[in-house]
């Protein structure tokens, strides 16, 4: 198994407000989970779920209430840490003054770079970032998209173990989510650990190896994006027969129907909710004991939003 780059047990972050009626807010409850290194793993939840506490917490901007986190077998937030990790954080503000390559060289001497290995090693990053030709423009003329991208190269100056992005593709357009998406695949390729919070769930299908969904500050399922689809149970199974809608419902409990759609004259795509395989086998008898022609059944997957939005629901019943 690969070493773990962030390791957190039973982590607890209580917010407290007011002077006389103390009001407290648990934004992490009992939070655990491994990120592996060299994967690409994401963080999804909704909003207020505790998600940029947690990543404040791992990089030691906040401190936690109890429990442990350690970032590259430090503590979370000691300097030995921190020196080794790359940030790009939500709603990140560049000097509007600065250009492409001031930009750079701004936040590789807040990094303790030298100044002479920036400039050697801006065109490269920036050209990794689709910025090429647009490195003296000053970022006030850059677009959110453009801003997000090169963020990302700021995040990866200083060659870090670990790169931590709070909604990395915020405000991208479709081509410049790939280009991003290209270049943490390649950064995972390289042996970078990427750890990132995106509510935008596409992304995160495409590109992570491995997910942790958290919900009202706890984790509520951790795995790849195929382990979390085929973990719930409402994933249908989804029947193509030849006959007519009457005769379809009439060899299904309506309950467990989801929806029925026409694919040509005299053909229907059944979909129905049965998570036991004794549940279909009894389907298929009747449609057998009724003449009716069988054409193909597969358990249609669920998408990562699907699986998602149910175990989120589960969190709130």
């Amino acid at each position: 198994m690969a070493e773990s780059v962030i390791q957190v047990r039973d982590l607890r972050k209580i917010y407290r407000s007011g002077l006389l009626k103390r009001r407290t807010v648990n934004a992490l409850e009992n939070v655990s989970l491994d990120v592996p290194q060299g994967q690409i793993y994401g963080l999804l939840g909704p909003n207020g779920a505790g998600k940029t506490t947690l990543i404040k917490v791992l990089l030691g901007i906040v401190r936690k209430t109890s429990g442990d986190a350690r970032v590259l077998g430090h503590r979370a937030g000691e300097i030995a840490a921190r020196r080794r990790v790359g940030y790009l954080p939500e709603n990140h503000r560049i000097p509007r003054h600065l250009t492409g390559s001031t930009a750079l060289e701004y936040y590789g001497c807040l990094s303790g770079l030298p100044v002479a290995e920036v400039r050697r090693r801006a065109p490269e990053l920036l050209d990794r970032v689709g910025l090429t030709g647009r490195e003296r423009d000053r970022v006030s003329g850059y677009s959110k998209g453009m801003q997000q991208r090169l963020g990302l190269a700021q995040a990866m100056l200083h060659r870090p173990d670990l790169i931590i992005l709070d909604e990395p593709t915020d405000g991208v357009d479709p081509v410049g989510r790939k280009q991003i998406r290209e270049v943490l695949r390649s950064l995972a390729d390289e042996g970078a650990s990427i750890f990132l919070n995106s509510h935008l769930l596409q992304e995160i299908e495409l590109i992570c190896d491995q997910v942790a969904i958290l919900s009202h500050g706890s984790v509520r399922r951790t795995g790849s994006v195929q382990e979390l689809t085929a973990a719930i149970a409402e994933s249908p199974m989804v029947f193509r027969i030849a006959t007519d809608r009457t005769t379809a419902e009439e060899c299904f409990e309506l309950s467990t129907v989801s929806k029925v759609d026409d694919i040509v004259e005299g053909v229907l795509d059944v979909y129905a909710r049965l998570p036991e395989q004794h549940q279909v086998d009894s389907v298929v008898d009747v449609l057998r004991s009724r003449g009716v022609s069988l054409l193909s059944m597969k358990r249609r997957d669920l998408t990562l939003e699907e699986a998602f939005l149910q175990i989120v629901r589960e969190s709130e019943s």
